[in-house]
């Protein structure tokens, strides 16, 4: 499975926690900017972005993907719009916390979100 991190970097500890909750290997994380220019629009540079991977058409269809969204709300809305377009169905995303007790600002792993799971649930109660 691979990560597209449009957020900070994931801990070693992180990637476990992916792995056990997703039942399958982590073979890579791609890390993407998620810095962006208030001042611009900002569908053309997330798209850009997600141009930059290099994933085919193919891969954006049929590879094991898991998003870890960028924290900014708008950005997080137009990535989920534009892999869905590539997908064809809503990505899973990571959801992480931050742990408790910690000196240190340490996240961890809570859940991923099974994002069309919850959307065909969702169109149940139309």
């Amino acid at each position: 499975m691979r990560i597209i991190n449009f957020s900070h970097p994931l801990t070693e500890q992180n990637l476990r926690e992916i792995e056990t909750l997703a039942g399958c290997a982590v073979s890579e994380v791609i890390e993407v900017p998620s810095q962006i220019d208030l001042q611009s629009p900002l569908e053309p540079q997330i798209a850009s972005r997600l141009e930059d991977l290099g994933l085919s058409s193919r891969e954006w269809q049929t590879e094991p993907l898991l998003i870890n969204l960028p924290s900014l709300n708008y950005s997080a809305a137009v990535v989920l719009a534009l892999v869905h377009g590539r997908m064809g169905h809503f990505p899973p995303v990571l959801r992480l916390v931050p742990e408790t007790g910690s000196v240190v600002t340490r996240f961890k792993v809570m859940e991923i979100l099974n994002l069309q799971a919850i959307r065909e649930r969702a169109r149940g109660k139309r």
